[in-house]
């Protein structure tokens, strides 16, 4: 039996002429395929296994590399709108049709843009540690975020202190960071860790006109987020679900950026409740 840990990635060249590396697990059936969209410097290797598992028990989910991230071709975009294209690119080459996305950190961005640009493309949308553009205060990251997960050199350690509230709380993160012993992704190179930021910034760049857009997203939409996420702090998780037609919003206990890992079960449980009500 197939799981995360083992599961071999695959490849498929898109239209757009990049050769996107994807990961597939769980069955097709009745349920929507659902895309994962990772986070910032994040490839195949940095979802946690346990979660995908649990998620993949009743769907199919698929996990990718987008534009020049990981072993995926292409130079990495330095705007959400254009992460978003590439996106779209890799779902039409799969001919997945009408998809469930599921975003995490800057993956919830693209999954918002995605939603807007094409909106017949996305059934239901869920958005992990997320915030709309233009919102005040989402300019840049914090020095202690930065010093933690921005530096030239990624650390396993930086990413324990921004995802995890405390140590016994950071389990996950030896799933995370070692649980695949062959077949290892790429790492995101330096190059992509300064487009993504950018694209960050860029969203993050106040202007309250841009919060009318995510109306535009009217399919249902569960918002969340760790109680003390240092990273995108989960007011944006309530001005988020404020902001959008028809959401729910949901905020875990004693959890930072990194909730939906440590949670993995009641998260997995949270969203196949609301992929399949």
């Amino acid at each position: 039996m197939n799981t995360y840990a083992t599961i071999k990635t695959q490849t498929v060249e898109a239209a757009n002429g990049v050769t996107y590396a994807y990961r597939d697990l769980g069955e097709d059936g009745a349920q929507r395929p659902l895309v994962l969209l990772q986070h910032f410097r994040g490839n195949l290797d940095n979802w946690d296994p346990a979660l995908i598992d649990v998620l993949a028990a009743g769907r199919r989910v698929i996990t990718f590399d987008n534009r020049g991230v990981g072993a995926t071709t292409g130079t990495t975009p330095d705007t959400v709108t254009a992460m978003a294209e590439d996106a779209i690119a890799f779902i039409a080459a799969l001919d997945l049709g009408s998809v469930d996305l599921l975003g995490f950190s800057l993956g919830s961005f693209v999954a918002q843009e995605i939603a807007l640009i094409r909106p017949n493309l996305v059934r239901r949308v869920v958005l992990a540690s997320s915030a709309p553009q233009g919102a005040s205060g989402m300019h840049g990251w914090s020095p202690q975020v930065v010093a933690a997960v921005g530096g030239e050199t990624a650390s396993a350690e930086g990413y324990v202190g921004i995802f995890f509230t405390r140590p016994e709380n950071a389990t996950a993160a030896g799933r995370v960071f070692g649980t695949r012993t062959e077949g290892h992704d790429a790492p995101a190179t330096w190059s992509t860790a300064v487009a993504q930021y950018d694209a960050v910034t860029r969203w993050g760049i106040p202007n309250h006109a841009l919060l009318q857009r995510v109306q535009g997203i009217t399919q249902p939409v569960f918002v969340a987020n760790g109680d003390s996420d240092p990273m995108i702090l989960p007011r944006y998780s309530h001005l988020l679900a404020g902001l959008l037609p028809d959401a729910t919003v949901k905020i875990y206990p004693d959890a930072a950026h990194g909730f939906l890992f440590q949670h993995h079960e009641q998260f997995a449980a949270d969203v196949a409740a609301f992929l399949d009500r």
